[in-house]
């Protein structure tokens, strides 16, 4: 039986395309800089790209393989039936197949998906009211977050259709009693997604933490203007350098941080 290093090897650059092996090398990035921020857990959760072409294959980890450990050869490689393309030494978590693929099946601007089970991200999918208007974060991410009920760990098919009729055309998801989900055209627009959504579920969980009778609900009128700058997108005018979108200088920071910090992913 071939080693996991022969395997990998089966996969390196020269034996698939390039487009394929960059992507490769960016969600391996991706499950460095979510172990670097302490929201992996353990050998569960998952974070998936669609690998370029008109199958709608898509790239997830290896179940048996920590979020630090994944590089870019050892990515598993799955078809929209589960099926697990090329060789691996390793199995995939089927609940992580069931989500990632209801998403990828149905949005062509999800090229990449994090979903997370973080602490505060669970704390706050469970809360009966959700994320609340509480903190800047917040306030801009309401106007675009959607809501998954719970039914139990994600095994069966049919939940599916039901996680893409509640997510609609929205890019982030509290998935109730469960956890937090971001998807993004490009790596950084699904980290900053599911980032700003990480911390604003820590910030509440902070403020909360003092009781809720005493908790500082943002002003009405601030609540607005949010809402008006999200639907016309005008809060890009924080970032006044308008050379490289903001994605793409937060992804860019991604890999020089994942460089210094967790070498090694992109083999």
């Amino acid at each position: 039986m071939a080693t996991v290093l022969e395997r990998e090897a089966e996969t390196r650059p020269d034996t698939i395309s390039p487009a394929e092996w960059q992507v490769r090398k960016d969600l391996a990035a991706f499950y460095r800089i979510a172990a670097l921020h302490h929201f992996d857990d353990f050998l569960y959760t998952h974070i998936s790209a669609r690998v370029p072409g008109p199958e709608h294959h898509f790239l997830i980890n290896p179940f048996g393989l920590t979020f630090d450990e994944i590089t870019a050869s050892s990515l598993v490689k799955v078809d929209l039936d589960g099926t697990i393309i090329g060789p691996s030494d390793y199995g995939i978590n089927y609940a992580g197949y069931v989500i990632h693929s209801a998403i990828h099946a149905a949005r062509e601007d999800a090229q990449f998906i994090a979903h997370f089970h973080t602490p505060h991200g669970v704390g706050v999918s469970a809360h009966a009211e959700g994320l609340l208007p509480l903190t800047q974060s917040a306030l801009y991410l309401i106007p675009r977050l959607a809501y998954h009920d719970y039914e139990g760990v994600a095994l069966h098919l049919d939940e599916r259709e039901r996680l893409r009729d509640d997510l609609g055309d929205r890019k982030i998801m509290l998935l109730r009693n469960h956890g937090t989900l971001a998807l993004g055209r490009a790596p950084g627009e699904a980290w900053a997604g599911i980032y700003g959504l990480e911390k604003a579920c820590s910030a509440q969980v902070a403020a909360l933490s003092v009781g809720r009778d005493h908790v500082l609900i943002a002003p009405e009128e601030a609540q607005e203007e949010a809402r008006r700058q999200v639907a016309g997108e005008s809060t890009a005018g924080v970032h006044r350098d308008k050379r490289k979108p903001h994605d793409q200088l937060a992804w860019e920071a991604v890999l020089r941080k994942v460089g210094r910090l967790s070498p090694g992913y992109d083999l």
